[in-house]
């Protein structure tokens, strides 16, 4: 049986912690890229890694490199290519800057991994996934973001402190943007079966939320320079995983809606079945009145990202 081939743009901390996830999970062979100007970074890396495999009994082939030939024909990329924010540096500067990094990655992709399903890290999250297919040309259901697995799991991860439960036994979904936007919600929140609005309180459940949309910036606040690294990239290498081993998981992605949820053409965070392919099936959830207020609002942000975006760089 064929190993599937899974490629990482950018060996940052993200990129690196998700090629290791998905080598310790025995998903296939990696590759592991970043720009000539990183040198030989990448294929310390990617050593390193193998190094670990007779200690932690993964198999797999692991290749660093600054050549996007050797990503050739993946079955999955993973793009988290990108600069963070930096001291002085306006919104719209991120956003030109990271929009032009995407392109020319989407641009080597469609040459070299023509028949991949690309999972898009970069942030802003939902106009870099838009840019990844206006540039690929790729079919919809194979330009996915990463966004709802990570924040559901934050949003989980919250619920299980507040009940002292056992994190296994959460069950949440997230709608919208990824950002403060985002709208977790309470009425799909479960622990093991029991909606937890019968275990928490409405006041407590708002604080809870806001903890959810917020979770990415409490990151950075703790570790003071840098950003969260150790979810993202569980996050990523679970959609990797549910792809290539056609999983057909109901979670949360940025997913491109062409009439779902009344989105006319973009990117938002919707509930899918994921597997072989990419996006099999975008799942429609009945959301209360303060829900889809919520939610509209976020597609709305999502809408002038993205307009602001084509602005900057056509």
């Amino acid at each position: 049986m064929r190993r599937a081939k899974i490629s990482v743009i950018g060996a940052g901390n993200v990129g690196a912690t998700t090629a290791q996830y998905c080598a310790m999970a025995n998903l296939g062979d990696v590759v592991l890229l970043d720009i000539p100007q990183a040198g030989d970074m990448p294929k310390g890396k990617a050593l390193d890694l193998f190094e670990a495999s007779p200690l932690l009994g993964y198999n797999a082939n692991i290749t660093g490199t600054n050549d996007y030939a050797d990503t050739a024909n993946s079955d999955v990329v993973v793009v988290t290519a990108g600069i963070p924010r930096k001291p002085g540096m306006s919104r719209d500067d991120l956003l030109a800057t990271n929009a032009k990094i995407v392109s020319s990655v989407a641009e080597q992709i469609a040459k070299t991994s023509p028949n991949a399903v690309v999972i898009v890290v970069s942030n802003p999250l939902d106009a870099m996934t838009q840019r990844m297919l206006e540039v690929t040309k790729f079919p919809p259901e194979r330009v996915i973001g990463q966004a709802g697995v990570l924040d559901a799991a934050r949003f989980c991860a919250f619920i299980a402190m507040e009940l002292n439960v056992a994190v296994e036994d959460v069950n949440a979904m997230l709608l919208g943007g990824h950002g403060d936007t985002m709208v977790p919600l309470a009425s799909c929140a479960s622990v093991n079966g029991i909606p937890v609005t019968q275990l928490i309180s409405a006041e407590r459940m708002a604080e809870i939320v806001d903890r959810a949309r917020t979770g990415g910036g409490e990151i950075v606040k703790l570790l003071g320079t840098g950003s969260a690294f150790y979810a993202p990239a569980a996050a990523t290498a679970s959609m990797v995983e549910a792809i290539v081993r056609d999983q057909n998981r109901v979670v949360a992605v940025a997913a491109y809606c062409d009439g779902a949820y009344g989105v006319d053409g973009y990117y938002v965070g919707v509930p899918v079945v994921l597997g072989d392919g990419g996006v099999k099936k975008i799942v429609e959830l009945q959301m209360t009145d303060d829900e889809k207020a919520l939610f509209n609002n976020s597609v709305q942000a999502v809408r002038d990202l993205v307009s602001t975006m084509h602005g900057l760089v056509g």
